[in-house]
């Protein structure tokens, strides 16, 4: 499955939901099956003008996940540690 999102914040909780996965490996190919997570925008967008990102929908806070075969329990609780993560950079509870 493939899972996108735009997280709360900017760029430096998207850099710290990605830094504290553990689970899903960064990568820029999503084709494979374990799980995977990216960041488009700097990842494999990088090279596009910013302006036509914008008009893609891809700013830096995108990160996009590929769920592999790895057990749901161990996915689920990665992102939540990473998230909560990002969610305490911006003072929320």
């Amino acid at each position: 499955a493939m899972i996108t999102f735009y997280c709360v914040g900017g760029r430096e909780q998207a850099a710290i939901i990605l830094q504290n996965l553990r689970v899903f490996a960064l990568a820029e190919s999503l084709g494979a099956i374990e799980s995977l997570a990216e960041s488009p925008s700097l990842m494999t967008h990088a090279s596009v003008p910013d302006e036509q990102r914008k008009l893609l929908g891809i700013d830096d806070t995108l990160i996009r996940l590929s769920v592999g075969v790895e057990s749901c329990v161990d996915l689920i609780s990665d992102l939540d540690s990473a998230l909560n993560a990002a969610l305490s950079s911006v003072g929320g509870k």
